[in-house]
């Protein structure tokens, strides 16, 4: 997975703010929302997402549009998750 290319495919999309994130092992993020488009893209590890009774495990090489205005929650896996994450909104994230 080529971090630069994955860069130059998010900006293609318009994301504004573009970085990379890594959460230690078994972080939990509460319930919150984001007001505008957020895309992640798992460089290694693993996090599962909980959004409108739905379970989305995510593991290395997968990419993941979380939807805007919707409550959810995530646990990041026992291995820890690295990320390049991807904001309309600056801080959105």
């Amino acid at each position: 997975m080529n971090v630069d290319s994955l860069k130059k495919q998010l900006e293609g999309e318009g994301f504004k703010h573009i970085y990379e994130w890594k959460d230690k092992p078994e972080t939990p993020y509460v319930k919150h929302r984001h007001q505008d488009k957020v895309t992640l893209y798992i460089l290694d590890g693993a996090i599962t997402f909980y959004i409108d009774g739905k379970t989305i495990e995510l593991k290395k090489g997968d990419r993941f549009d979380v939807p805007p205005k919707k409550d959810h929650v995530a646990l990041v896996g026992p291995e820890g998750c690295s990320y390049l994450v991807g904001e309309m909104i600056e801080g959105d994230s």
